[in-house]
């Protein structure tokens, strides 16, 4: 058997590179130098912009004797051509040129043109290039034909800024003092009425402590057995001072030497007196001593002291001076007699605060009281008993209870 003979195997070509897509600046520059070497070049024209009775410019037209009319596409060197982008099955340029045509005589403007490229006329560089196809863009009507886009408007100044805000915060507090017109006078009317009162208040102090209200005269009220003309003397240093300036202690330290003044009080009245009014002690008796007879108060204040017994004067005896519980004792009792009693009295004794005797003097009758407690009650118990039955018929009168009185 014969065997068969193998065919020869073709060789395989090695698959061409794939061409490499022209990026779209190259694209831009490829089209454009197709475009230009198409057409022959033109001497530059000078915009010559001439306007028709409607007042829109027309195209130059330059006219050709050797050529048939074609669009003729002139560069402007300032121009700035973009990169062509890739719509469908065309490719757009735009740039900044002029477009002139054939008819002889006529004159026109310099119109922006928008120049559409098939897509199969971008080939590489060097390669013949297909007619294009330009399309004509009409100027705005009375637009300049060199004129560059409108300016964009003026950016907002600072100043104008200032000035908007100034005139809105103006008309804001015209809106507000508007609006708020009661509330401004009533606090205005509280406003003067405080500056009022305060004014008040400092020119009543200023002129207080001025001069205008100065000591002039001492005036001592409530005194029956003192000396108004020695207290005076005593006071003496005050005058001329202004009446809230008085010094309170130093009126104090001068009345200490007078021991017939329990207490005092000071009262100033405008515009130049000085009151002083005192509420004298109250003599209870005469304490015998190595000096003589002292006239005490019931607080065992010595008022005066003599060598002999003062007259109407009760002898006071108390067992321990006029420091005991005895002798309080007794000043309570002799305080809450009736005048018309106390002037009878002449000796009152105390051993003991619940032993208080006293004598009526001519008939040297006893009135046994007791102790201080109730001594309100028992003076009056003691006055009707009294009044009912004279001490010249009695001997004792006996009221330390006061609701069983004793007569004897």
């Amino acid at each position: 058997m014969r065997r068969p003979t193998p065919l020869p195997v073709p060789a395989r070509k090695a698959p061409e590179p794939a061409a490499e897509a022209p990026s779209r600046e190259a694209t831009g520059s490829v089209a454009v130098r197709a475009r230009n070497e198409a057409f022959e070049p033109l001497p530059v024209i000078e915009p010559n912009p001439v306007t028709d009775a409607t007042g829109v410019d027309e195209p130059v037209r330059v006219a050709d004797p050797d050529r048939v009319s074609a669009p003729v596409v002139v560069h402007d060197p300032t121009a700035r051509t973009e990169p062509i982008p890739v719509v469908g099955s065309a490719a757009v340029v735009r740039s900044a040129a002029v477009v002139a045509t054939e008819p002889a005589g006529a004159t026109g403007t310099l119109l922006p043109m928008q120049t559409v490229v098939p897509a199969g006329t971008v080939s590489s560089p060097g390669a013949p290039s297909e007619p294009s196809v330009t399309t004509e863009t009409p100027a705005r009507p009375g637009a300049s034909p060199s004129a560059t886009p409108d300016p964009e408007p003026d950016q907002v100044r600072l100043r104008d800024v200032w000035r908007a805000s100034r005139a809105r915060r103006k008309a804001l507090r015209a809106e507000v003092r508007r609006f708020t017109v009661r509330a401004r006078r009533r606090r205005a009317v509280w406003i003067g009425a405080a500056a009022s009162l305060l004014l008040l208040v400092l020119g009543s102090l200023g002129a207080a402590y001025s001069p205008l209200f100065a000591v002039e005269r001492i005036r001592i009220l409530g005194a029956e057995q003192l000396d108004t003309a020695a207290v005076e003397a005593a006071l003496a240093d005050e005058v001329g001072t202004p009446l809230p300036l008085v010094d309170a202690s130093a009126v104090k330290a001068a009345l200490l030497a007078f021991p017939l003044i329990e207490t005092y009080t000071l009262e100033a009245r405008p515009p130049h007196d000085l009151v002083v009014r005192v509420v004298e002690r109250t003599p209870i008796g005469a304490v015998a001593s190595a000096a003589g007879f002292t006239v005490v108060d019931a607080a065992g204040v010595a008022l005066s002291t003599t060598a002999a017994a003062p007259a109407g004067r009760p002898l006071i005896t108390a067992r321990g001076g006029v420091k005991s519980d005895a002798f309080s004792a007794v000043g309570l009792v002799m305080r809450s007699l009736p005048d018309q009693i106390r002037g009878q009295v002449t000796a009152v004794a105390a051993t003991s605060p619940d032993d208080v005797t006293l004598t009526l003097g001519g008939t040297d009758t006893q009135v046994v009281w007791g102790s201080a407690e109730e001594s309100a009650m028992k003076s009056v118990v003691l006055q009707t008993t009294m009044a009912a039955r004279p001490p010249a018929d009695v001997s004792v009168y006996d009221v330390s209870s006061p609701t069983a009185v004793v007569v004897r």
